[in-house]
């Protein structure tokens, strides 16, 4: 199997465009036409990871954070980086990150968590803007049920827990083909009319090169009549953190117990208790503190993240608990979460999820 059949599946399931400006998700080492013996999955990949991928046989490491992220200046060994991009280099090791387009997905990292606490009727939590846009299409009626299908089957018409949405209505087109047109219908220097649909879908950025493709090969026309229309609307399927509910709501301590079970917590850093129980919950993989507005706004009752700063915590106002697992601990899952999507695709290919321990942080 080549580097790139992996690749492509990675991104068309978690598009690279879904990550955020700073980031720098994607192939970060090796020639997609490589052949793959194998692959290892980390969070981190530490000089430790390339270690174990060297004596496993695995020539592709799959990592959560992109150990190249601010450019490299030399290649002397003088840093851990450097070291693992050499020993890479040395041993033809592919090296490809997925961190903020996993982020950002409706079925990442924040969808993996949330189902390790067992929530339903989970969003995202802060949807994003300027990511969606309004495809229109004019089409003859006998064409309409053929490129639906193309296209919904591609991620248009999906709106929030809706699928398959479009709006139309019916019109008259007109046209006249020159002498070397190729018409469907009609003659050369002929103006003909025909009755037509215009159709208008919603299409995520990331679906829209694919739903394009499909417009392609399923349109009838010799030259395919569409508008790409930019919208500010909110994408529910795309942004940060996500939000659900807890089917039988927890004592404070109770829940907070089972989280530190579920994620293995050294500890848990907390804002004072409130004296009520946990149904409504949010929750952000990593560095969260940013989405604590959300939260609120959101009427959950607990935070559930990482990285928060001392005088953050103050901003919780004692109108919600923030809790603070740990950024190892709320991604950790994310190996378990990559390593079930490549098996459903790549059924009889060695996928092995790093068994070493790469958080930097020890609790005494």
């Amino acid at each position: 199997m080549k580097l790139q059949e992996v690749t492509d599946y990675l991104e068309d399931c978690f598009p690279l465009s879904l990550q955020e400006s700073y980031d720098n998700s994607g192939l970060l080492i090796g020639d997609k036409a490589m052949e793959l013996k194998s692959i290892l999955i980390c969070l981190d990949s530490t000089e430790d990871v390339v270690e174990e991928a060297i004596r496993k046989g695995a020539n592709l490491i799959i990592a959560h954070h992109p150990i190249i992220f601010n450019g490299l200046k030399s290649l002397t060994g003088k840093t851990y980086i450097e070291r693992v991009v050499i020993r890479c280099i040395q041993n033809n090791i592919a090296l490809y990150a997925i961190h903020t387009n996993l982020d950002n997905h409706k079925q990442g990292v924040n969808a993996e968590i949330a189902k390790r606490i067992g929530l339903s009727k989970c969003r995202i939590l802060q949807a994003k803007k300027g990511v969606l846009c309004k495809l229109v299409v004019y089409l003859p009626k006998d064409a309409l049920e053929l490129i639906d299908k193309a296209l919904f089957e591609k991620g248009a018409g999906r709106i929030g827990n809706y699928s398959e949405c479009h709006f139309r209505t019916e019109g008259i087109g007109t046209f006249m083909p020159n002498e070397i047109a190729k018409p469907v219908i009609g003659e050369a220097d002929i103006r003909s009319s025909i009755s037509e649909y215009r159709v208008e879908y919603l299409v995520s950025y990331s679906k829209l090169q694919a739903v394009l493709a499909a417009l392609q090969t399923s349109h009838t026309y010799e030259e395919i009549p569409y508008e790409i229309l930019p919208i500010d609307n909110k994408n529910q399927d795309e942004g940060a953190g996500m939000i659900g509910e807890l089917d039988v709501a927890l004592s404070e301590k109770d829940f907070l117990q089972e989280l530190k079970t579920i994620f293995n917590c050294g500890a848990i850093r907390h804002t004072p208790f409130l004296n009520k129980p946990i149904k409504r919950i949010a929750l952000c993989g990593g560095s969260g503190s940013f989405l604590l507005q959300d939260a609120l706004r959101s009427k959950a009752d607990i935070f559930i993240t990482a990285d928060f700063k001392y005088h953050d915590f103050f901003d919780a106002e004692n109108k919600i608990i923030i809790a603070d697992i740990g950024h190892f601990e709320s991604e950790q899952f994310t190996t378990n979460l990559l390593a079930e999507k490549l098996k459903e695709k790549f059924t009889n290919f060695a996928i092995h999820l790093t068994e070493i321990n790469t958080n930097p942080i020890n609790y005494f």
